[in-house]
């Protein structure tokens, strides 16, 4: 006897919204993670538009509508120029914007959900080992308990332990800079309405509205600090943004560094083990397009499992893992792509934004930036 249909390793944004789904069509989802309790930093910031509707019909996309600030535009900009301006606000979809929202309020929202159809999330349960066969798979866990499930999905990160054990490879590699991520107040005129990736002599840097007044800046940085000042963040707005003055930091809430890999595993099935999120693919946050394809993972997983666990072939699967394998290549080329025109050399970057302002003149250009940054182009 299984004592689920489906056991979720991993209980983020992956995880949460493929338990929910699971249980909103009528199949029994046990959600364990190795955390005591979810983490409350921001992290991932941008919902973008097919996420929106793909969680329509667990009714989160409203709820995260009213919790976040709608960002109807995106501009590249050099200072005050504006190289590439992205306007979501025409593209066929009831979300033509990019919705900024911190992780922590992702979660938060998508486990009230899951809670509310009758789920949980059992915490904190470190899987140890798995062991399949015809019928199913126990799962054994770090406190000697076991679980017995139809299938097992690891939504449980880049170190996934479900995909250890599944022997599946995860081929990439990393980018050698290193990225300073702070949110932070500000006082000066910073727009609340629109993303800015700035294109600056000394580098990249991005300056991203949250709500709550609260201001997203990523940029790489050669050795940057574990946990960066203000002052520190002071200097990249300074040189990296609409410059000197223009914009100062009054509070610190939080930073960081990171490193950028960019892998896909070999495959998302290894039998009865599946993969889906950051256990399955991990790339560039250029674009905000990470959390974004967990959850299309997600959905689309939530739906193969159904159709198998009610009789059907399990071609579902094969398919899943095909389809989502397929877009997450998609992605690691466009962030991969984005990363490298925005972390190029010094003598490099004058010629860069000229041809960006080339580009910017021709609005397929511009409007095909926009499908692909919304993920419409996945649909």
């Amino acid at each position: 006897m299984n004592d689920t249909d489906v056991l979720v390793v991993g209980a983020g944004p992956t995880g949460l919204a493929l338990g929910a789904s699971l249980i909103a069509r009528g199949m029994r989802a046990v959600l364990v993670d190795r955390l005591a309790e979810g983490q409350n930093t921001t992290r991932a910031a941008a919902v973008n538009a097919r996420t929106l509707e793909v969680l329509e019909d667990l009714d989160v996309a409203p709820r995260m509508v009213k919790a976040g600030l709608i960002a109807p535009r995106f501009t590249i900009r050099q200072g005050r120029r504006v190289l590439m301006p992205v306007d979501f606000s025409e593209l066929p979809t009831k979300h033509p914007y990019t919705l900024m929202l911190s992780q922590a309020d992702t979660e938060r929202l998508l486990l009230e959900r899951l809670r509310e159809l009758g789920g949980a999330v059992i915490r904190p349960k470190a899987l140890s080992r798995l062991a399949q066969d015809a019928d199913g798979v126990t799962a054994t866990f770090d406190d000697g308990e076991t679980i017995r499930a139809r299938y097992v999905v690891g939504a449980d990160g880049m170190h996934s332990t479900v995909r250890e054990h599944a022997g599946i490879g995860f081929s990439g590699g990393e980018f050698g800079e290193s990225f300073a991520l702070a949110d932070v107040r500000l006082a000066g005129e910073a727009p609340r309405a629109e993303v800015i990736l700035f294109y600056a002599r000394e580098g990249l840097n991005v300056l991203a509205p949250l709500p709550g007044d609260i201001f997203r800046i990523v940029a790489p940085v050669a050795d940057a600090p574990k946990e960066p000042s203000a002052e520190f963040v002071q200097d990249l707005l300074d040189t990296r943004g609409f410059g000197p003055g223009e914009l100062k930091v009054t509070e610190l809430l939080w930073g960081t560094r990171f490193h950028i890999h960019h892998r896909v595993a070999d495959s998302y099935r290894a039998g009865r083990l599946l993969l889906a999120g950051d256990a399955a693919h991990v790339h560039s946050p250029a674009g905000g397009q990470g959390m974004n394809l967990g959850i299309a993972d997600a959905i689309s997983l939530g739906g193969a499992l159904a159709e198998v666990l009610r009789g059907g072939s399990d071609a579902a699967l094969d398919a899943y893992a095909a389809a989502q394998r397929q877009r997450a290549e998609q992605v690691l080329k466009l962030t991969g792509r984005l990363t490298r025109i925005s972390t190029l050399p010094r003598p490099l970057r004058p010629i860069r934004n000229s041809t960006m302002l080339l580009a910017a003149r021709v609005p397929g250009v511009r409007r095909q930036l926009a499908v692909q940054l919304s993920g419409l182009g996945r649909r």
